[in-house]
């Protein structure tokens, strides 16, 4: 699905970007005097073996992404014998994380940015020649591949904010030559879309008051008012697609209801007609015809994803694919034709399972897991759901994990209360969901309860729900954290002594509030690239994220009023840092557009200005969230004996886990056991 909904072009401002991409390389398990193996870091966050795998447009090939001497690159080869793929990229450093085909079903287009600093680039590979060719050579510019149609094979729609900062212009760009030409200069709008003739037909962008309008072009070369959405309805509204012939739009709409369902709208006469929806949760995804355009089902995820059969045609299909294997089913690529579909299944207890199914034999078959290395490890089943009643009555869908043994009698609670690690979400407008989570299994193989909630603010349960955490940074939503705490504590879960908080970005946010608001709830904190100063967040925000900064302003605060900068400095952790009684391992990305090291750095120098100890954990090559393998391995290496120091839980030793990581500690690594020796090592 291209783009759900107006916001959320930068609703990812702080959620987690390659943390926990893959799972890696090693050896084997480590047996243990507590009985279940330790896996090793390496299995849960090294590389995938195979992940991203998609058909070509004509159905005759297989494309995934897969170590190349260690680093993630693009794998094709023929659609009949998948381990006969070969890779068509050379990337030797960061890895590849996105790519997708062409309709000419002999160019890969992929992007590329450095260091983690989210200036893309564009490439292409031409299959025939073997050619790779950067389609967008510009410094300190970020490309956006907009739209790609079946209609022009060799031609993509790409954005670029090379005149403008703020703003990404439209090009029409040739794929094999990179001639590029101008279909649309943008001086206002934050999106467009546009239409598989290459007609820009919409554009949108945000009101003073934090709603948005969508625009479409007048025949005079003007615009005119197509749409408007209140700010109540931003996160939750907006176009998705069109059918086959351009005449209907496809929108995803709150307005009027609470939760987000799918419709039908006539452009030309403003009917509207419902597709799907669901009363407690909003949409979440689809399955469209891949010529025809029509949509064939769509997806609704309260506790786990549950799919609406829209279109009888694929009824039978879907209903055979249920039967294939367990887990929540995700058909993620097919041919033109229909015939050759990828489908993956999705377990919380082992890797992904991906099959080929033909659509006309109604025959799957398996082709691999995402990571071998996992097939028969001991994993822990994640809990669904423990639906948390917050202190307003707020219904707050949770997951939680327990160690292996831990349950004996099978009732979803340990035998004795367990050191507990809050494993908050980024975004803040994102969401937990039910599937194999890294850091939920890694945490559980530990020893550690680990609890994953949905607080206010989280999407995918309503308009309401997400409005309720508007300017409620580090109140509300954080009192739905402590609220859920409380509430592992009476279910007999987690011993209120031996509580952690850890998350990423938002979730880094949150741990730094932990720690400064509520400093007894805490026995320790894990803040992985979060904000400490709102208001220098929000002025350093990335130039083209300017055109919504009325999202944040509307549901942070807004840093241009007096009133707007007392809120932020009061929800501001960096301002009540007297407050910080427990220890705190931060990391950070020196190259971070989107949470800068400037955050991380403050309160780190704010605590070493107070006596306070503090780790701190910088990476040179890395931008909001940890990207190379090596360095996600290096960091959990030092998060878990932080975690043992303070929890009591086991720990694998640092060992050889600096290797090929730029790891810096720049202060307190005599605070993490090893911590200093290992790096002594990694020196010498």
């Amino acid at each position: 699905m291209r783009r759900v909904l107006i916001g959320v072009a930068i609703l990812a401002l702080l959620s987690m970007a390659g943390l926990t991409l893959g799972m890696g390389v090693a050896d084997g398990e480590m047996e243990t005097e507590e009985g279940d193996p330790l896996i090793p870091r390496e299995l849960l966050f090294g590389n995938p073996d195979k992940i991203t795998v998609r058909t070509s447009p004509d159905g005759s090939r297989i494309s995934y992404l897969a170590p190349k001497d260690g680093v993630l690159n693009v794998w094709v080869g023929p659609i009949e014998d998948p381990q006969a793929a070969e890779p068509v990229t050379n990337d030797t450093y960061r890895g590849i994380r996105s790519y997708s085909w062409t309709y000419t079903n002999e160019h890969i287009l992929y992007i590329q940015d450095k260091d983690g600093d989210e200036n893309w680039r564009i490439y292409s590979v031409n299959l025939s020649s073997g050619e790779n060719k950067d389609l967008t050579p510009f410094e300190d510019v970020q490309a956006r591949i907009t739209k790609v149609s079946r209609n022009f094979p060799e031609e993509i729609i790409v954005g670029l904010n090379d005149r403008d900062p703020e703003y990404h212009d439209l090009y029409r760009l040739n794929i094999e030559t990179g001639k590029m030409t101008l279909i649309q200069e943008n001086r206002y709008f934050s999106s467009f879309d546009i239409d598989d003739d290459y007609v820009v037909r919409f554009a949108t962008n945000m009101t003073s008051d934090g709603g948005a309008v969508i625009f479409r072009p007048t025949e005079e070369g003007g615009w005119e008012v197509f749409s408007e959405i209140p700010m109540e309805d931003v996160i939750t509204t907006g176009l998705v697609g069109f059918n086959k012939t351009g005449e209907i739009l496809y929108f995803v709409d709150s307005r009027g209801q609470n939760t987000a369902a799918l419709f039908a709208v006539n452009p030309a006469t403003g009917e509207k007609t419902l597709i799907a929806e669901d009363p407690r949760s909003d949409f979440s995804g689809w399955m469209v015809h891949p010529t025809e355009r029509n949509v064939q089902a769509a997806a609704f995820t309260y506790e786990r994803k549950d799919w609406q059969v829209i279109d009888g045609s694929v009824a039978e299909d879907l209903a055979f694919l249920a039967t294939v294997a367990d887990g929540d089913v995700e058909v993620v690529s097919r041919s033109l034709d229909d015939r050759t579909w990828i489908v993956v299944y999705v377990v919380d207890d082992g890797p992904f399972r991906y099959y080929r199914y033909d659509s006309e034999k109604k025959e799957a078959e398996f082709l691999f897991t995402n990571r071998k290395d996992l097939e028969d490890l001991p994993f822990a089943k994640m809990m669904i759901p423990a639906v948390i009643s917050s202190r307003d009555g707020l219904n707050l869908v949770s997951y939680y994990t327990l160690p292996i043994g831990s349950d004996r009698d099978e009732d979803g609670r340990p035998e004795e209360p367990l050191p507990v690690v809050l494993y908050v979400h980024g975004g803040p407008w994102a969401r937990d969901v039910w599937d194999y989570n890294p850091a939920h299994q890694w945490l559980a193989n530990r020893g550690y309860a680990v609890l994953s909630v949905n607080f206010r603010g989280s999407t995918g349960f309503g308009r309401d729900f997400v409005n309720r955490g508007n300017l409620e940074w580090g109140a509300k939503m954080h009192d739905d954290l402590i609220d859920a705490v409380d509430w592992a504590v009476a279910e007999g879960i987690a011993d209120p002594d031996r509580v952690a908080i850890m998350g990423g970005s938002y979730g880094g946010y949150a741990t730094l509030a932990g720690l400064t608001f509520t400093p007894e709830v805490f026995a320790c904190g894990v803040d992985i690239v979060g904000p400490s100063n709102l208001t220098s967040l929000i002025e350093t925000i990335p130039p083209y994220w300017q055109p919504q900064i009325e999202l944040f302003a509307t549901r942070m605060g807004d840093h241009r009023t007096e009133e707007g900068r007392r809120l932020l400095f009061e929800r501001s952790p960096i301002n009540r840092v007297e407050n910080i009684a427990r220890p705190l391992l931060i990391a950070q990305g020196a190259n971070d557009p989107r949470v800068s090291q400037n955050e991380s750095d403050q309160i780190v120098a704010a605590m070493q200005e107070k006596g306070i100890p503090v780790t701190y954990v910088l990476y040179p090559d890395e931008g909001h969230g940890f990207a190379r393998p090596e360095n996600r391995i290096s960091f959990f290496a030092v998060a878990e004996a932080f975690l043992s120091e303070h929890l009591g839980g086991r720990f694998e030793p640092v060992g050889g886990a600096f290797e090929n990581s730029t790891i810096t500690v720049p202060v307190g690594a005599e605070e993490v056991p090893g911590l200093k020796e290992a790096l002594s090592d990694r020196s010498a």
